[in-house]
């Protein structure tokens, strides 16, 4: 019986020993790019490609968001309502005519007057022109006038309640405040909406990241069956090996699965503030997905005035604060009694009455006082206690704001340095990695053993780009906390 010749057998598992190695440099390889994708930017030499950057997604939302061009709609709303109270102020042209068409008398007259109320003050200057032809009774003299007819110019000036603030002025001003308050409405609904939009797209390029690294574990594991089937052939390996192998592919294939679907929903969430310039929702492809998470935003190092400056909730509630003062200013102008002071010239043109020939000045006082006045002082009241309600209430936001921004800026510090954390737990997973599928390569290690190692690098990897995501958002919430609109794209 003739025994077969030990060196073909020992030839092939030479063989392929050096493919088991040339194998387990290549996942190496594919490896390295997901470590350098999270922190450093593309290569020159990276082909150009469409990238969907923030400030592309931060300029779309702020043009074409729903609710911010609803908080615009809102603010010609009011700016539409102080044109409104403008309109108070206006001039008023007002004409009058009678005639008897029966009875003794044939008196017509006809009577036109413009009238402008004050600005400055609760009274109003006037200018008229009358004119009549034929009989009046006696007791309606003032009706008669020369053949031209009488010219008349006045005015009216109140002296105490209405002198410094009258109803008129006091809607004028109320009306100005609310302008600022939908401006300042308008202010925070685009600071939210620009704060969910930066969210939208750093889950977004998480997401995409965490397929990228998946991806690569799936192949690596693809790309490693190849090899132990044909070890298999070659009596190198046990068959059980390339089950377990298919097993590892099949499990990696479904965690890729699952991670580009949230991959999808995170890009269909983008599409909320990602627009095109009709205003229809855009939804992200994966090819615009950039190489890399942005660099977080760069918070400004002030102090709590300073931050709390910009914030347009404190500026809103310090304008109805200004508000409720001047309602309590016009409820003090109706404890004060009315006095008035009326001024009128006068002068009558052609044949005529002599004693209308003359020019005539008219002054006048009209005075009246509520005597129990308990409506003033009911509003009076009610304005005190809900200006104290608002003090109190800026108190407490202003506590709450610097509350938060302190917070928010231990919650950065701690990101920023677990991030770094995550990085090094990263690069040290990927040596181990590389050394397991070298020693696998040689023989000196299990297959279970450098599977361990992979995925623990990939849960390293996945672990770092969660950690510089929550850096990033640390970093977007406080900007969005201190109002920075320039970094928000406003």
């Amino acid at each position: 019986m003739t025994r077969a010749p030990l060196c073909p057998p020992f030839r092939s598992i030479g063989m392929a020993t050096a493919a088991v190695w040339a194998m387990a440099l290549a996942p190496a390889a594919l490896a390295q790019p997901v470590m350098q994708q999270v922190i450093a930017p593309p290569s020159s030499t990276r082909p150009a490609a469409p990238r969907l950057t923030l400030e592309d997604v931060l300029r779309s939302s702020a043009t074409h968001a729903p609710q911010i061009l609803e908080a615009m709609a809102r603010q010609r709303q009011a700016d539409a309502r102080a044109l409104s109270a403008e309109g108070q102020f206006d001039l008023v042209f007002d004409a009058d005519a009678e005639s008897r068409a029966l009875g003794f008398y044939s008196g017509t007259f006809a009577d036109v007057k413009a009238m402008r109320p004050l600005e400055t003050n609760g009274g109003n200057v006037y200018a008229g022109y009358r004119l009549s032809t034929g009989t009046f009774p006696s007791y309606e003299g003032k009706s008669v006038t020369n053949q031209i007819g009488e010219v008349r110019v006045g005015a009216v000036f109140s002296l105490l309640r209405d002198r410094l603030i009258d109803e008129r002025r006091g809607r004028r001003e109320l009306a100005q405040g609310d302008i600022e308050l939908a401006s300042f409405d308008r202010e925070m609904i685009a600071i939210g909406v620009q704060r969910r939009a930066i969210d939208a797209y750093q889950q977004w390029v998480s997401a995409g990241l965490r397929v990228q690294t998946l991806r690569e574990l799936f192949e690596l594991a693809q790309t490693r069956q190849a090899s132990i089937e044909r070890q298999v052939e070659l009596g190198a390996r046990p068959e059980v090996l390339a089950v377990e192998n298919r097993q590892n592919i099949v499990r990696r294939q479904a965690m890729l699965v699952r991670a580009e679907q949230d991959l999808q929903l995170y890009a269909n969430a983008l599409s909320l503030f990602l627009r095109d310039d009709l205003g229809r929702p855009v939804v992200a492809e994966p090819t615009q997905l950039p190489p890399a998470l942005p660099d977080g935003m760069n918070p400004r190092l002030v102090d709590k005035t300073e931050a709390m400056a910009g914030r347009p909730d404190l500026k809103a509630l310090i304008t109805r604060i200004e508000q409720n003062r001047l309602r309590a200013r016009l409820a003090e102008n109706e404890l004060r009694p009315r006095l008035d002071l009326k001024v009128e010239g006068s002068q009558d043109f052609g044949p005529g009455s002599p004693t209308r020939d003359q020019a005539e000045a008219l002054v006048g006082l009209r005075f009246s006082v509520p005597l129990q006045r308990r409506a003033a002082r009911g509003r009076i009241a009610e304005v005190a206690a809900e200006n104290d309600a608002l003090s109190l209430r800026l108190r407490l936001l202003e506590d709450q704001v610097g509350v938060e921004i302190a917070n928010l800026r231990t919650q950065m510090d701690a990101a920023d340095r677990l991030a770094a954390l995550a990085t090094d737990e990263a690069a040290l997973a990927r040596r181990m990695a590389e050394a397991e599928r070298r020693r696998f390569a040689l023989g000196a290690s299990d297959f279970l053993v450098v599977n361990l190692r992979e995925e623990s690098l990939a849960d390293a990897v996945i672990r770092e780009i969660d950690a510089h995501y929550r850096s990033a958002a640390a970093r977007a919430e406080l900007v969005a906390a201190m109002a920075d609109k320039d970094q928000l794209g406003l």
